[in-house]
C-alpha cells in the first residue's frame, strides 16, 4: 500500500510538474519580479531581496541585491554595480550552491524524484506543493519544495532546503509573457558603461 501511494504520488507530481513546464515553454518571454529570501536559523539569518528576472529561450537577466548578470546563451556577465566590474564567464550548469533565478521555472525537469505533497494555500492562493529530491547525493541542498498556482499552473514560489543550514526562497510576485524584448537586454553593453572594468575570465 505504501509503495503503491508513493507512486501515485510521484505520478500526480509529473503530471503537474508536466503541464507547467509545457506551458512555460511555449512563453516566448518572461518577465518577472520576484522576492529572494535567504534563511540560516542557526546563524539568526534571515534576509529578503527584491530582484527582476527577464527570460527569453536560454537567454536570461536577473537583477538582485545590487547586482545584474546577463546571459546571452554562451557567456555569463555579472555586474557588481557597487563596485563598477564586470567579470565574464562561462557559467557552470554543475554550481548549485545558491539557487539561480534564471533556472526557477525549469529546474524540476531533470536529475530529481518528485513527490506530491497535497493541496494548500499560500498568500490567498489554490496551490500544489511538490517536494524534489536531487538524484544526485551530493548536491547542497536535501529537497527543493515548490507551491504550483492551481489556477494556472504557473509557479509561486520555490523553497531549497540546504544540508548546512542555509535555505532559500523564491517568491514570484508578478510575470507578464511574451512581451517583446530585444536580444540586446542579455548582454553587458560596454559602450554605455565606459567607467566599468570589464575582467574576461573565459
Amino acid at each position: 500500500m505504501g509503495l503503491s501511494s508513493q507512486a501515485q504520488s510521484s505520478e500526480k507530481a509529473k503530471e503537474i510538474l508536466d503541464q507547467v513546464s509545457s506551458k512555460t515553454k511555449a512563453y516566448q518571454t518572461i518577465k518577472a519580479d520576484f522576492s529572494f529570501a535567504m534563511e540560516n536559523l542557526q546563524e539568526e539569518i534571515n534576509e529578503t531581496y527584491e530582484g527582476k528576472i527577464i527570460l527569453k529561450g536560454n537567454k536570461y537577466k536577473v537583477s538582485l541585491m545590487n547586482v545584474d548578470s546577463y546571459y546571452d546563451g554562451t557567456a555569463l556577465y555579472t555586474h557588481m554595480i557597487d563596485a563598477e566590474e564586470v567579470n565574464v564567464s562561462e557559467p557552470d550548469p554543475m554550481d548549485e550552491e545558491t539557487l539561480n533565478p534564471a533556472t526557477i521555472f525549469t529546474i524540476y525537469e531533470e536529475g530529481y524524484t518528485y513527490n506530491y505533497i497535497g493541496e494548500g494555500t499560500a498568500d490567498g492562493k489554490s496551490c500544489h506543493e511538490i517536494d524534489l529530491y536531487p538524484e544526485n547525493r551530493d548536491k547542497p541542498f536535501s529537497r527543493i519544495k515548490l507551491l504550483i498556482l492551481k489556477d494556472d499552473l504557473q509557479l509561486y514560489s520555490l523553497r531549497q532546503v540546504g544540508k548546512d543550514g542555509n535555505n532559500y526562497t523564491i517568491v514570484v510576485k508578478s510575470m507578464k509573457i511574451n512581451d517583446s524584448v530585444d536580444d540586446k537586454a542579455f548582454t553587458f553593453d560596454e559602450a554605455a558603461n565606459p567607467d566599468v572594468d570589464v575582467i574576461d575570465m573565459r
